[in-house]
């Protein structure tokens, strides 16, 4: 299963967080987040992380142009739109060479049938809660909805992952297409700042879970 660390900001903070090799780490580029990377991303030193490490921008409802100039300045290679995005952003995002997640907010009235639209022009899907914010809201909704999800498209599980689930999202993934999780808020000392220790505690269970599932 894949890690996604996304919210980060601080330098000291992203260099200890990259020492860890996550899969994703992923930057907010959404004014209203108080995970809002603002003009603190040292430029050099994010075009630096090791291309094995998936740098993310977290947009919502930005224009192409301003997401193609973020993904050109920090060399990013995936773009998460975390809003209202039509099918043809997505689209439009990725003819320009950018890997497209998207992300949508999930209640008992969401409709899995609509992903079809969305499904030739995004790489990967995210799954975040319905709340009062478009991502960090810190609470998870009810995953049993996952059920009702009848596509191939593999997904990003997000939303009120802490320590305390981590264990039903791994038996959750061994019936359902996760492609990984994206953490944020419950690895957090402050809102942008990850708490290394929780997260090192993270990586090892879920890497010695995939470590024995390889070896069985």
């Amino acid at each position: 299963m894949k890690i996604k660390v996304c919210g980060l900001r601080q330098q000291e903070n992203i260099e200890k967080v990259v020492a860890l090799k996550p899969n994703f780490i992923g930057f907010i580029f959404y004014e209203k987040s108080p995970r809002f990377v603002g003009e603190e991303l040292n430029e050099e030193y994010i075009r630096s992380i090791p291309q094995s490490i998936k740098k993310v921008g977290v947009f919502v409802n930005a224009s192409p142009g301003h997401i193609l100039n973020m993904v050109k300045k920090y060399d990013l290679q995936y773009a998460q739109l975390h809003g209202n995005e039509m099918p043809d952003i997505c689209r439009s995002i990725r003819q320009k060479g950018v890997s497209v997640i998207k992300a949508f907010s999930i209640d008992e009235h969401f409709n899995f049938a609509m992903l079809n639209n969305y499904k030739s022009f995004c790489d990967l899907f995210l799954f975040d809660t319905k709340g009062n914010q478009p991502g960090g809201n810190g609470t998870a909704f009810d995953w049993n909805l996952l059920k009702r999800y009848d596509n191939e498209k593999p997904f990003l599980l997000s939303g009120g992952i802490g320590p305390e689930n981590i264990d039903e999202i791994i038996t959750l993934s061994k019936t359902l297409p996760i492609y990984g999780i994206d953490v944020n808020s419950k690895f957090e000392t402050e809102p942008g700042i990850k708490d290394i220790a929780k997260l090192e505690d993270l990586f090892s269970l879920i890497r010695v879970t995939e470590k024995e599932s390889a070896e069985a």
